[in-house]
């Protein structure tokens, strides 16, 4: 498919235009013209994510709306400032899905779905606007300066996040352009064009950079970073034992243990949080596992009540856990906070190494 946009700029007379002519010698024209060419053989390719990447002013907008038409193209979503996030979405969207894809693309914090968007932050409003892709009725969605605002290690966990959900989900297709060639390894897309070097290239399904994290005893003061995420309770145990995950250096995820009560030889699971830019990538399951498996080494038992679904789900295929009851909490020593509320305990019977750090989170 050869594109062809002609852009014609009329230029506006005034005494400052005048002035500029003269300070750097430029030629009078009554407007500016230019041509964006582009082959993108698109008709025979069955894809679900495209990409079209390059500096600023290289074309990128004028490409996707050519492309795509001007009905598939978003700046920005549009969320009211007197509504909660999740009072947002289209009306056409039940509550389940808008969790569904809310948690798909890594935002997976339910008190911040209650705020309202102007009060989320960079990384947290960039997933915002992922969901409302994901549960966009439009066949083609061509998302403009995508992840431009965001910190570029939160933008490639998204990036992550979005793409195995649109894979899944099979729908809509998706046109990223933005100006980062680093969100391409993460986001695997089926195809990409390169406006600076004006190439096309078919993506290859790529497995995603690996992500290695260092974790390390911590003190309680740690907590005070992480506290805010944890969707419960804020209270850390007096008797926490406590380690914070660390990626290239960054504190990401936070773990802690206390003793069971009762049981010698007995630990159970008290607190795992991972920021909010940092999840959907797996790492609080990652770090579970690794406490697990570092107890494990000691010769103690490693117990786990959780309500988070992800984390059951995950639990119950990995072969690491031994489900031990699944239902609605009564109030006990163990736990009184899990009263009423749907949740499962785990045992954990995963391989007891003793690794300084956790590899490939998934």
């Amino acid at each position: 498919m050869r594109i062809r946009v002609h852009h014609v700029s009329r230029l506006p007379e005034s005494f400052r235009v005048a002035q500029i002519r003269g300070m750097f010698d430029l030629p009078r024209h009554e407007q500016f013209t230019e041509t964006i060419e582009a082959d993108l053989p698109l008709e025979n390719l069955s894809w679900q994510i495209g990409a079209i990447v390059g500096p600023s002013g290289s074309g990128k907008t004028s490409l996707g709306r050519q492309l795509f038409g001007e009905e598939a193209y978003v700046a920005g979503y549009c969320w009211p400032d007197d509504a909660a996030v999740v009072d947002a979405f289209p009306p056409h969207s039940t509550t389940r899905e808008v969790v569904q894809a809310l948690s798909a693309v890594g935002f997976s914090s339910p008190p911040h779905w209650l705020k309202r968007y102007r009060e989320l932050s960079a990384g947290q409003q960039f997933r915002c606007d992922l969901a409302r892709a994901l549960l966009d009725e439009r066949s083609v969605v061509v998302l403009d300066e995508f992840s431009s605002l965001v910190d570029r290690r939160a933008a490639r966990v998204s990036c992550n996040s979005l793409a195995r959900a649109l894979r899944k989900r099979g729908r809509p297709k998706l046109v990223a352009l933005s100006c980062h060639r680093d969100i391409l390894d993460w986001l695997c897309p089926d195809w990409v064009y390169d406006t600076s070097r004006r190439t096309f290239f078919r993506g290859r399904r790529r497995t995603r950079p690996r992500v290695i994290l260092d974790i390390y005893r911590a003190s309680r003061d740690i907590w005070e970073l992480f506290s805010p995420h944890h969707y419960l309770n804020t209270q850390l145990h007096r008797a926490a034992q406590s380690f914070v995950a660390c990626w290239e250096g960054e504190p990401v995820a936070f773990t802690s243990y206390v003793p069971l009560y009762g049981r010698r030889r007995a630990r159970r699971e008290h607190r795992t949080v991972v920021l909010p830019d940092y999840q959907g990538l797996g790492i609080g399951n990652a770090v579970s596992d690794w406490l697990g498996s570092w107890l494990k080494a000691q010769g103690l038992r490693f117990y786990s009540i959780t309500s988070h679904p992800a984390m059951i789900r995950h639990r119950v295929r990995s072969g690491r856990w031994k489900l031990l009851r699944f239902g609605h909490a009564a109030a006990t020593h163990w736990s009184s906070s899990s009263a009423g509320r749907l949740t499962a305990t785990f045992l954990y019977i995963g391989p007891a190494p003793l690794p300084e750090v956790c590899h490939g989170c998934t």
